[in-house]
C-alpha cells in the first residue's frame, strides 16, 4: 500500500439544477484510518461519498486511491478497486435469508454452501455472529446491519464507506460495531464514517472533514474537541440546548387501553395489551429497539390500523373506530418515521404534501377543490418557521436532503396545533442544529398544553425531553417512569424487556 493518503479527493464538484452540491471539495484519508464527514442536512455529505462509490460522476475535481488515479464509473468498478458501502437504508430483501441476500450483492457469488460457511467465519472473526440461513425479516435492525457489513467484507476492501451505521441501533449493538470496525482499523482498513452521533464520531475518529453548503470549511483532529465544539463548527453558530418549560401535567388527554392489534406487514410485530396514558402538556417518550412494534403502535394511534373499541381515547372520547382523518379533525396527528413515501409523496411539491396531511385543520380544500393560494402559503409557512433548506415549495419532496424533509414533516405537523401529536423518530437522521430545533418545538408544543407521544430508538433525545419513559418490546410496553429517576442500566433492561419491573402509572 501507498505511504501516502489511501484516498485523496482534490476539488470536486457537482452541480444539480439549482443547486451547488459540492463545491471544490478536497480532503483525504489515510491507511488504517477512521475519517469522519461532519456537515448539516444539505451540507453535501451523501453526494460526496456517492461520488466516491461511484454511483454520481463529478462534474470536476480528481480523485486517487492508493497513489493512482480513480475516477468509478460504477459501484462495480469502486468493489473491484477496493471500496465497498454500508448504506443508511438498508437494501434487503425480507423474503429471502441471510446467504441469498449476499449473493444478490455479489458479482459472481460462490454456491451457496460455500458462501454459507463464508458468511460463519467471516461473522465470527469480526464479531457479528449471524446465522447464513435465517430469513431477513425475521432479523433485528442491528442484525440486519451485519447482513449489509458482512456483505462489505466479503469483498476484503481497502475502504469502507459507512453512512450513518448506528441510527438504528441499541448502546449494545452500537458497542460490537464498533469493536468491528477498530479491529478492521487494526488490520489496515480505512473507514469514511458519517453520523451524526458526534460522542460517536469523538471516541471512533482520528480525523475529521467539516462541511457546509457543498463546501469544506474545517478539518480536525475529533479527538481534541467537545461534540458541542464540533456542531458548532458544522452550523457556523453557537447552539443552545432546548428549554423545558416548567409546569406540572393537565388533564390526560390520550389514554390507550389495552390495545392489542397483529401487524399488516408478514414481518412485522402485533402489539400486546399495550396501555398508557399521556397528559396535556407532558412528553411521554418511548423507546425500543427497532422492530419491536413502533411502526404498529403509530399506525394504531394515527388510525391507519383499526383499533377494538374502547382500546384509544382521546380526551374522554373512544376514537377507536375512527380512521386518520376523523382523529385529525378532533386534533390527534401523527409523524411516521418513514418520511420518504409514508410521511411525504416522493414526487409530489411541498405544496401537494402540504395539503396530504393538513387540508382538514388548515381548510385547504372548499367544496372538493384545493385552495392552492392557501396551500402554498401553508408550505411556505413551514418552509420558514423550520428553517427548511429547498429552493421553493413546487419542488418535489424526494429533492430535499433526509434532514430537511423530516424538518418540513415534524413542521407540517406542528403547525397544525394539535391536540396529541405522535411521532416516531423526529429526529432520525438530523444534524445537531436541526434536532435541537425539531426538539425545541416539541417541547413547545407541550409547553402550549399539547399532549406528545415521542416514539425514538436515540435515548439520549427521550432523556432530554420527555418527562416519563416507557420501553416496547416484542410488542408490550413497560410502564411508564419519570425520566429523572432512571439509569442507563434501568433502561437496557427495559429495553430487553424486562416486564418486572413495571410500576404503577405515576
Amino acid at each position: 500500500m501507498s505511504a501516502g493518503p489511501l484516498l485523496e479527493v482534490s476539488g470536486l464538484r457537482k452541480t444539480y439544477p439549482g443547486v451547488v452540491a459540492n463545491d471544490d471539495v478536497s480532503f483525504s484519508v489515510g491507511p488504517g484510518e477512521v475519517h469522519a464527514l461532519l456537515g448539516e442536512n444539505g451540507a453535501g455529505k451523501s453526494t460526496l461519498v456517492k461520488m466516491v462509490y461511484g454511483l454520481v460522476r463529478p462534474d470536476e475535481g480528481r480523485m486517487t486511491f492508493a497513489g493512482q488515479p480513480y475516477a468509478p464509473s460504477s459501484p462495480h468498478e469502486a468493489r473491484s478497486t477496493g471500496v465497498a458501502m454500508v448504506f443508511q437504508h438498508f437494501s434487503l430483501f425480507e423474503a429471502l435469508d441471510v446467504a441469498e441476500n449476499v449473493a444478490l450483492g455479489m458479482e459472481t457469488p460462490p454456491p451457496m454452501r460455500t458462501l454459507a460457511a463464508s458468511i460463519r467465519e467471516v461473522s465470527e472473526t469480526y464479531g457479528l455472529p449471524l446465522d447464513p440461513s435465517r430469513l431477513v425479516g425475521d432479523l433485528s435492525a442491528g442484525e440486519r446491519q451485519r447482513v449489509e457489513i458482512i456483505r462489505c467484507l466479503l469483498q476484503d476492501p481497502k475502504l469502507l464507506i459507512m453512512d450513518e451505521p448506528t441510527s438504528v441501533l441499541t448502546p449494545q449493538e452500537v458497542g460490537i460495531l464498533f469493536d468491528t470496525l477498530r479491529k478492521l482499523q487494526s488490520e489496515g482498513t480505512s473507514i469514511l464514517y458519517i453520523s451524526h452521533k458526534l460522542e460517536e464520531i469523538r471516541s471512533l475518529c482520528q480525523g475529521a472533514t467539516v462541511l457546509r453548503l457543498g463546501r469544506v470549511v474545517g478539518s480536525c483532529d475529533p479527538r481534541e474537541k467537545s461534540a458541542r465544539e464540533l456542531a458548532e463548527l458544522m452550523v457556523g453558530t453557537e447552539l443552545t440546548a432546548p428549554a423545558v418549560r416548567a409546569g406540572a401535567p393537565g388533564p390526560v388527554a390520550l389514554k390507550v387501553d389495552k390495545l392489542s392489534v397483529a401487524s399488516p406487514s408478514e414481518f412485522g410485530t402485533a402489539l400486546r395489551e399495550v396501555s398508557f396514558e399521556v397528559r396535556e402538556g407532558e412528553i411521554l417518550g418511548i423507546g425500543g429497539v427497532a422492530g419491536n412494534g413502533q411502526d404498529e403502535l403509530l399506525g394504531a394511534l394515527s388510525g391507519e390500523i383499526g383499533t377494538a373499541p374502547g382500546a384509544v381515547a382521546l380526551k374522554g372520547r373512544d376514537i377507536g373506530a375512527l380512521g386518520p382523518n376523523a382523529r385529525r379533525r378532533l386534533g390527534l396527528l401523527a409523524a411516521p418515521e418513514e418520511r420518504l413515501g409514508h410521511a411525504a409523496a416522493p414526487d409530489m411539491s411541498l405544496v401537494e404534501n402540504g395539503v396530504l396531511s393538513a387540508w382538514v385543520r388548515k381548510d385547504l380544500v372548499s367544496r372538493g377543490f384545493v385552495d392552492w393560494k392557501r396551500a402554498r402559503r401553508y408550505a411556505e409557512e413551514v418552509i420558514a418557521a423550520f428553517d427548511v433548506r429547498t429552493p421553493g415549495p413546487d419542488n418535489a419532496a424526494r429533492s430535499l436532503s433526509g434532514g430537511n424533509l423530516q424538518k418540513f414533516v415534524v413542521g407540517r405537523e406542528i403547525l397544525q396545533k394539535p391536540e396529541v401529536l405522535v411521532i416516531n423518530q423526529p429526529t432520525w437522521g438530523v444534524d445537531a442544529s436541526a434536532a435541537a430545533a425539531i426538539r425545541q418545538a416539541l417541547l413547545d408544543l407541550a409547553g402550549e398544553g399539547a399532549a406528545v407521544v415521542v416514539i425514538s430508538q436515540d435515548l439520549d433525545e427521550l432523556m432530554e425531553i420527555a418527562g416519563r419513559f416507557a420501553a416496547l418490546n416484542e410488542g408490550r410496553l413497560s410502564a411508564a417512569r419519570l425520566t429523572e429517576a432512571l439509569t442507563m442500566e434501568e433502561i437496557g433492561l427495559m429495553m430487553g424487556g424486562a416486564h418486572g419491573m413495571e410500576v404503577a402509572h405515576v
